[in-house]
């Protein structure tokens, strides 16, 4: 029997890298490959408090269906705490909670995106959403970025190329995979530009909690005039993504639209892992245990830097995050990561090749290095496995040039 499949599936493509990427699974491997948390990170012992406490006051409730919206002491909590941090005006009503932020990232792709329609990323951009917005069949066009974000000339340029584009996809604080954070002036510049055309925009979140240097920045959502920014958040960072309880702050001009497709979708996202997460705000200090996970993170963010800075040979590019989980690596032109990975799995280290990050391909001197899931002996260890194969790559490249050269 031929199985007729739908058109969608051709746009579906296995990862080469997430094949490859299967043997970390084995303990001898050092993995800088993947965006997990540290398991040490988890506040168990809070939630196991927690979870007893509320079976026993709300058992039958807590495992009962709930509304699709999300439990409302849930989104009360959220809410309050996007106003205080990032400068937003959300009320609880405009929140709907998802099942982690990649079930955000694939309802907003349903509500906006047709085939061939035109979505506008940072390049490089966070491979989950170009995997959850592939399925739809969008036409991907990537806008140079620098250190202090996208570049607004080029987004206004490209917008006015694309005058039908439907969204742009951004994440402004500690981006996957770079760790880049738009300075204020830039968030500024963005809002202005996008003011100008019919787009929505959809900023994704999941590391604002994680800055290290100084104070939150004020949101995009914050500084919306127009009712185009749609917030995308998680407790997966904070309290653990086998929770899966994210959420979404949108217009009124899509709330109810995101709350019709979540239905479809899976009716609600867990009453028992909302009402957990509640429970554990009301009951404990959130920031603090926010802190101890920032301080963790801090930590070996700078001995992965200053292992990058003591191993690497010259002509390597490293960006120099102010939180979140990655370290970008930019590699002399020439060298192609997806085979140097093959080298390190040799080793038993792992990373990330950059290119599957820009959805339109290239860029393969590029890495992500993940230093928030491996201690910081591992880590230097790590480094230093990725350098020697880095150097010796360097020194297999120089002397092809040279011939070309002399050719």
């Amino acid at each position: 029997m031929a199985i007729r499949f739908a058109r969608r599936m051709e746009w579906v493509k296995a990862s080469e890298i997430r094949e490859l990427l299967k043997v970390t699974q084995r303990p001898s491997v050092i993995s800088l490959g993947g965006g997990l948390p540290a398991p040490e990170s988890f506040p168990v012992a809070q939630l196991q408090e927690v979870a007893h406490a509320l079976l026993a006051a709300h058992g039958p409730q807590s495992l009962q269906y709930s509304t699709t919206e999300g439990d409302p002491g849930l989104r009360a909590h959220i809410a309050a705490r996007m106003n205080a941090r990032l400068g937003t005006a959300v009320a609880a009503d405009d929140v709907l909670v998802v099942t982690g932020s990649q079930q955000g990232l694939d309802l907003t792709g349903r509500m906006l995106l047709d085939e061939g329609d035109a979505l506008l990323c940072e390049s490089p951009t966070y491979l989950g959403a170009i995997q959850a917005f592939a399925c739809y069949g969008p036409r991907f066009v990537e806008v140079p970025t620098d250190d202090d974000g996208m570049l607004p000339e080029a987004l206004d340029r490209r917008l006015a190329a694309h005058p039908n584009a439907k969204l742009v996809y951004v994440i402004p604080d500690v981006q996957n995979p770079s760790g880049r954070t738009w300075s204020l002036e830039r968030r500024h510049a963005f809002m202005e530009v996008v003011a100008r055309y019919d787009v929505a925009v959809l900023e994704d979140s999941p590391y604002s909690e994680f800055r290290f240097d100084g104070g939150p920045l004020p949101s995009l959502k914050s500084l919306d005039r127009h009712g185009q920014v749609t917030f995308l958040g998680t407790f997966s960072k904070v309290f653990g993504p086998g929770l899966r309880v994210g959420w979404v702050a949108a217009p009124p001009a899509m709330r109810d639209r995101y709350t019709l497709l979540k239905q479809g979708a899976d009716l609600h996202t867990s009453t028992f892992n909302q009402m957990l997460i509640a429970a554990f705000i009301d009951r404990f200090d959130l920031d603090a245990h926010i802190g101890r996970i920032r301080e963790l993170y801090r930590r070996r963010r700078d001995v992965m830097l200053a292992a990058l800075d003591e191993e690497m040979p010259d002509g390597v590019r490293t960006t120099r995050p102010l939180g979140g989980l990655f370290v970008w690596v930019e590699l002399p032109e020439g060298l192609n990561t997806r085979e140097l990975l093959v080298r390190c799995l040799e080793r038993d280290v792992a990373f990330v090749p950059g290119g599957s990050f820009f959805p339109n391909g290239g860029h393969d001197n590029t890495m992500r290095l993940n230093f928030s899931n491996a201690s910081e002996e591992r880590i230097r260890t790590a480094v230093g496995r990725i350098a020697e194969v880095v150097r010796a790559a360097i020194a297999e490249l120089e002397p092809a040039e040279a011939a070309v050269a002399s050719a």
